[in-house]
């Protein structure tokens, strides 16, 4: 949603500069990483080849899993996780997708194809930063990361480099999890890439919006606020969010069991049509006042002029820009869906691989 002056929220911003640089991440890595999906085919002669997933995969767990492996209670120690979270990430790591194994003694260890995967994941963060460095130029991303760091070194020191992936309703608590201390003891401007910088900042706006909405940002940002009383049909709804046909699956569920949308099948046609209920559009119209609240909270918190330098650095990006360098390689999957016309409002980063549009 748009001021009335055609503005976008900070968060928006935030979100598509994140989402951007991920998608451009994850490109790279399967391009250079052999792999197989559902729907997309395999890499040809790897049969044996892990599950393509996103860079969260790597951000949030492999690089925290050496050659000659860890505990699985040192790991959970070091991620802040559960037990019961941590074996079903093991789980989907190992069994379903084929990154890493656990053996008799609960060591985890990356697989042969783990270990090819964190070659490839290792230096791609450097490598996209430094095309936004000849894309946008060097100056302005310069700008950009100090704008982001003096928003991040107020906040609290123990926000993950990551976005957590959503939990139940779609809300973005980091769920016990932390930063590790080692991480925290490097927070500085001149260590954290770009992705974590843009991370941080926008996990602390999620954190404070959701405290106070009922509805999590990532549904009101990418769902609810495309939605009316007169009905939108659900077909649409992908191209105009710019995220998954399953990430607004979920998105709906979530809001007619609470009675913020019915669902009805318009007149002699079997198009689906989803109609925001009074309650609903409560919910829209605290998110719309929400986002502008939480901005101008910030900008008496971190500054006016750090929010608005902020702001404009990002604005300068672009969605447009932000598109163009998302032109997939000619046997990537995302070359045989329609390309993108949006950019998610809040990234659906979800359980089915982590892609920031629920892909």
């Amino acid at each position: 949603m748009a001021a009335m002056d055609g503005r976008l929220p900070l968060v928006t911003l935030l979100s598509q500069a994140l989402v951007a640089f991920i998608i451009e991440f994850d490109n790279e890595f399967e391009r250079q990483m052999p792999h197989r999906t559902t729907n997309h085919g395999s890499t040809p002669g790897s049969k044996d080849a892990p599950w393509l997933v996103s860079m969260v995969m790597w951000a949030k767990f492999m690089r925290y899993i050496p050659d000659d492996g860890v505990t699985v209670a040192e790991l959970q120690s070091l991620l802040g996780m559960t037990g019961k979270g941590i074996e079903a990430w093991l789980t989907r790591l190992g069994k379903w997708w084929g990154y890493v194994v656990v053996d008799r003694d609960a060591v985890v260890r990356p697989t042969e194809a783990g270990r090819k995967a964190q070659a490839v994941w290792r230096p791609l963060t450097a490598t996209i930063e430094k095309r936004w460095h000849e894309r946008f130029g060097k100056d302005e991303i310069g700008h950009l990361r100090e704008s982001l760091w003096a928003v991040a070194s107020q906040l609290d020191p123990e926000l993950p480099h990551s976005l957590p992936i959503l939990g139940f309703g779609l809300f973005s608590k980091p769920d016990q999890e932390k930063q590790r201390t080692a991480e925290r003891a490097n927070d500085k401007e001149s260590g954290l890439p770009l992705p974590a910088l843009l991370s941080k900042v926008l996990l602390a706006f999620a954190i404070e919006f959701e405290r106070e909405s009922r509805v999590s940002l990532a549904i009101c940002a990418n769902v609810l606020r495309l939605l009316d009383e007169e009905g939108v049909h659900v077909r649409d709804l992908p191209r105009l969010a710019g995220v998954s046909k399953e990430a607004i699956a979920t998105s709906l569920s979530f809001l007619v069991k609470r009675r913020d949308v019915v669902m009805e099948v318009e007149s002699g046609k079997r198009f689906k049509v989803a109609i925001l209920t009074a309650k609903g559009r409560d919910a829209r119209d605290t998110y719309r006042q929400l986002v502008w609240a939480i901005e101008e909270r910030w900008q008496a918190r971190f500054g006016m002029d750090t929010i608005r330098s902020l702001r404009e650095l990002l604005e300068r990006l672009g969605v447009s820009p932000l598109l163009r360098g998302l032109k997939p390689y000619p046997d990537g999957w995302r070359a045989s869906v329609p390309s993108p016309r949006e950019l998610p409002h809040y990234p659906m980063i979800l359980h089915r691989g982590g892609f920031p549009d629920g892909s």
